[in-house]
Parts: C-alpha cells; structure tokens; sequence
C-alpha cells in the first residue's frame, strides 16, 4: 500500500495553492449567506480575494467571542447557513462552544490523519477520546471507519475495563490523549495483563513531552501526534519523518501576530488563523488562539503541504487540559457562585506525566465546606475535575491572571 493516504498528499505546493485562492471566493460566498458572516465580511467582494495578500486584508473571527456570539444568537451564533435537516449531531464544548456535524462522512478530515500513523483498513481502533457532548469521539471514530477501520468507542476512564476489552478484541490502534495511553499500559502492567495487540496510537489533547514519548515507544507502540480543534477536526498531523506536523488538506494557515490580524515573518511565533475549505463549514480567517510557528521546507516523508512546529502555547490565557479547554470566563463563572472568593486562579503544572489542576481562591473565611463547594462548582463548569487549594486574601500574584500555565 502508498506511503500516502491519496494523491493530493504529495502535490506541487504551488498547485495546491492555486487550487486554494481558486476557491476561496466560492467559500467566501457560502459564508456570508450566514447573518454573523454576512456582518463580518460585509464590505468585501468574494471574487477579490484570490491572493495570501489579499486574504491577509480580511477581518480575523476570533474563536474566544463565539460564547458570547453564540448566547446573543442561539444556537450558533449565527455563523451557519444550514438547515436543521442537514446537521447530524449537535455538541457543546467547555466555554461553553456550541458545535454540530453534518451528515457527511469523514467531514472531520480525519482518515488522512490516521492514516499517516500507520492505521490501515482493517485495524481495530481503540477509541478513547470523550463520546460524551463534546464531538472528540466522532471526530476520530468518523476517520477510522472511513479508512476502513471497526471502532471500539469506549471513551475516557474504566482503565479495568478497557484492558478487558483489549483482551478480547486485540485492538492494533489507540486514539486517545497520551496521558490515558500511558495509564492504560500502567493498569495493564500492575494486573499483570497483555495488552500487546496496542502497537500504533494517534494522540491528541494533552501535551506529550520527549520522556512520554520514549516511555510509549519502548513499550512497542508507535505514537503520533496530531493538533485537532472541535470546530475544525483535524488541523495537522505528524509523519514518519518526526519533522513537524504536516498541514491537512482542504485548509489555508496564516500565523499571526497575537492580538491582530498581521501575518508574522517567516519562521515567527505567531497565533494560528485557519481558513476551511468547506462550503459547509465555512470558516474565514478563524484566529484559534494557539501559537506555532511554521518550518521550513518539505517533510522528508514527501508531503508537500506546509509543516508547523506543533502546539506553542495559548496567545490568551485559555489553556487546554486533558483535552478539553478551559478559560477564563470559566474562571469567572465559578467565582460568580461563590461571593466570598475574593480572587480566583486556576494552576496547571505538569508531574509524573500526567497534567494537574489546582483551583487556588482566595478567601477569609475557609472551610473544608468551601473547598468542596468550590471542587463541584469547578467541575461543572469546566468539565474538569481539579484540587482546591484556600489562600489568604491578597495572596495571590496580582498579575491579571486567572489561568497560569506553568507546564513550559
């Protein structure tokens, strides 16, 4: 079998760019039959835009004012032109972020990635991203049975039970945040269980640092990365050549200057910007709030499409934590519910392989009741499950922050 998923993987950069601003102004048209498109892009005339230059004129959507575009315009903000009849299942993000997926096959463009991990039809796919409101598990459980591949979609959690099913059904693929990965072979390790059928893994959603990569590797599974979005699917996706992370098709990435909507220099970190190629989904200029920086070149694995250097870190203070993304409105909601918090500031560091969460509040009157409030609060807010740390009035860093990422 090819080394690439289809064709399109390996052709002139140069035609794929022109294939691209070619049909941009079709994708321009098709957003702007939405109100909140319509608005945005009022003053610009599809057909103009045919250039990098030209695109770089065009106001930048920002992903953190969908909430609020979306609580003034339910249920999308105005940002779909399709019919209730078209759509297939309907979501919702931390943020919260309303999603919904059409009745498309691979509309997630997920099959490539997967494929590029060395998944191949007739795999069995452990999938252990969250099936549960947010579209994680149908973004990757849509890839792997387009490429031909039967799904297990058992979710996060149940470690136990999840080896039971390895057992059974020996799997050859896992899809999941590296964290899970590596609490699965642990379980598996201390009751003494075979899981060696797991050999090929596509990761996604938590950091998976050089150490975590080498543990997973000499435990004989060859694990991939891959940067996906809930509004977007699969974004870019690491090769056999461990050179980057190959852009997917159908896409247009800028890398901007955080804060605006000024294309970086070469090689700059910058604030990733995607434009969609799909008349469906059509997103313009859509400003995710993660930085990269692009590489140079072309992948020694022989796909011609750009190469960004991977997940850099947030051009806001929203982070993402087991995969989910929390931020700073989060933050606020919980304090709204708790009026004797003087000062909210969630903590996220990094040990033992395995991201953690601390709540820290400032308080003057603590109590073990307080910290339990605050611990259920949390959780329904963000989806997350995180420690309470109390703190004494004015204790905290008076800095702004209310999310501090200290995993870099």
């Amino acid at each position: 079998m090819s080394d690439h998923y289809d064709a399109r993987e390996t052709i002139d950069t140069a035609e794929r760019e022109r294939a691209h601003f070619s049909a941009l102004p079709r994708i321009i048209a098709a957003a702007r039959l939405a109100p909140a498109w319509q608005a945005h892009l009022r003053a610009i005339d599809p057909e103009s835009v045919t250039t990098r230059a030209a695109l770089a004129q065009l106001p930048v959507m920002r992903k953190s004012a969908l909430p609020d575009m979306q609580k003034s315009a339910p249920p999308f903000g105005g940002m779909s032109a399709l019919p209730l009849s078209r759509l297939g299942r309907l979501f919702v993000s931390p943020g919260p972020i309303y999603e919904a997926e059409t009745k498309a096959g691979d509309e997630w463009r997920y099959a490539r990635i997967l494929f590029a991990a060395g998944v191949r039809p007739g795999d069995i796919v452990l999938n252990c991203f969250s099936y549960h409101l947010t579209p994680g598990g149908f973004i990757l459980d849509s890839g792997a049975r387009a490429l031909g591949c039967p799904v297990i979609p058992a979710g996060p959690g149940n470690s136990e039970q999840i080896i039971d099913i390895i057992g059974h059904f020996r799997p050859v693929a896992y899809c999941g945040t590296p964290d899970f990965l590596k609490i699965i072979l642990d379980k598996a390790e201390e009751l003494g269980r075979d899981v060696s059928s797991l050999r090929k893994a596509s990761v996604s959603g938590a950091a998976f640092p050089p150490s975590l990569q080498a543990e997973i590797k000499a435990r004989g599974i060859d694990a991939y990365q891959a940067y996906a979005t809930a509004d977007l699917g699969g974004i870019a996706y690491e090769t056999s050549a461990r050179d980057g992370l190959v852009l997917n098709e159908d896409i247009i990435l800028e890398i901007l200057r955080p804060g605006t909507g000024d294309p970086v220099g070469e090689g700059e970190v910058g604030e990733i910007a995607v434009t969609l190629l799909d008349p469906d989904r059509p997103l313009i200029r859509f400003a995710l709030g993660d930085m990269t920086a692009l590489l140079p070149g072309r992948s020694s694995c022989g796909r011609s499409n750009q190469r960004i250097k991977g997940w850099m870190g947030r051009a806001d203070q929203t982070a993402k934590l087991r995969g989910m993304f929390v931020r700073p409105e989060q933050i606020a909601a919980i304090a709204s519910r708790h009026p004797g918090i003087r000062r909210l500031r969630l903590v996220i560091s990094r040990a033992h392989e395995q991201d953690n969460a601390v709540l820290m509040a400032e308080t003057a009157e603590p109590s073990d009741a307080l910290a339990a409030a605050l611990k259920e609060t949390a959780a329904s807010a963000t989806n997350l499950r995180c420690d309470i740390a109390l703190a004494a009035p004015g204790s905290l860093p008076n800095d702004g922050k209310v999310i501090a990422d200290e995993r870099h």
